[in-house]
């Protein structure tokens, strides 16, 4: 069986560990703060104390970071997974990070005989504990086929939609969506409000028709508990409608409405909310109504 090694246990993180690791995978852990790699290092995984250490043991190393610099440092900087690579790892990054970064990374360690796999995931905090994550992959079909078994632990679909940076472009795509959701949401529920009916009531008449979706029928229950901790932080969120914008530049593509959630995730940044959950976008449009979400 393959040995695996998982570098970055935030939220998502590391439940997707947990979960390779009840799969019965040999697991090496790594992450800068220690309260995630004790909890997991109880549960059976092992430990190392950099990202070269645990390239070295493992067969296929998983990242899941931040951001794209976060990335570039553990893969490339000092004690980084280029300093013990070799040939024939596999290094799979969960991260959601700029295409463009995907494609040089890939690049650079195929020079060294290392395949690489861009492997962003979608489904929140429920998603990797539950092992249902949508998982959209870019890299060589050589190297998903090794690494298909642990992707089949931690994710419900797992779709290869083309060559290096590919799934990073893919979810890129999938954040357009989610980002749009979470404001529209914000704003019905306001709506709704202000107008003087029941928001739960219009929830209830709305979601079974054209209006369905992913978001309408998992945020607002929560929103309405007056529960906005994060299953996927604003933070992030405005962290990828950034690079959803600079990489559209890029290709001089037209995102009008990606550039109003932007601001709006941007906006919750300078407003101290950007640890609150990406449905939390909703206190953008209550500060501009001047209004307040009525909860149960």
């Amino acid at each position: 069986m393959l040995k695996v090694g998982y570098i970055g246990l935030g939220l998502m993180g590391k439940s997707i560990a947990r979960n390779i690791l009840k799969a019965g995978f040999q697991l090496t852990i790594q992450n800068r703060s220690h309260p995630a790699v004790d909890e997991l290092a109880a549960e059976g995984a092992q430990t190392a104390s950099s990202p070269a250490e645990v390239a070295a043991r493992v067969d296929v190393v998983f990242t899941n970071l931040p951001d794209t610099p976060d990335v570039e440092q553990v893969v490339l900087g000092t004690n980084g997974i280029a300093l013990e690579a070799h040939p024939g790892l596999i290094w799979v990054d969960n991260s959601t990070i700029k295409p463009a970064a995907a494609r040089s990374l890939a690049s650079l360690l195929a020079g060294m005989g290392v395949l690489s796999l861009d492997a962003p995931v979608s489904g929140g905090d429920v998603g990797a504990r539950d092992a249902t994550l949508a998982i959209m992959v870019g890299g060589p079909a050589d190297a998903l086929e090794k690494v298909m078994p642990i992707f089949q632990a931690i994710g419900k679909t797992v779709t290869h939609v083309g060559g290096a940076g590919a799934g990073q472009v893919a979810k890129a795509a999938n954040q357009i969506m989610v980002a749009a959701q979470m404001v529209a949401l914000g704003e019905l529920l306001t709506f709704s409000q202000k107008a003087g009916v029941d928001p739960q009531k219009v929830v209830q008449a709305i979601r079974s028709g054209a209006a369905q979706c992913w978001t309408l029928d998992i945020k607002p229950p929560r929103l309405f508990a007056g529960n906005r901790l994060p299953g996927f932080k604003s933070h992030l969120m405005a962290k990828d409608l950034n690079i959803i914008l600079e990489t559209a530049r890029l290709y001089g593509t037209p995102l009008p409405s990606v550039a109003v959630d932007a601001q709006l995730y941007n906006a919750m940044l300078q407003n101290g909310m950007g640890e609150l959950d990406n449905s939390a976008v909703i206190g953008m449009i209550e500060a501009m109504a001047g209004t307040k979400l009525d909860e149960n």
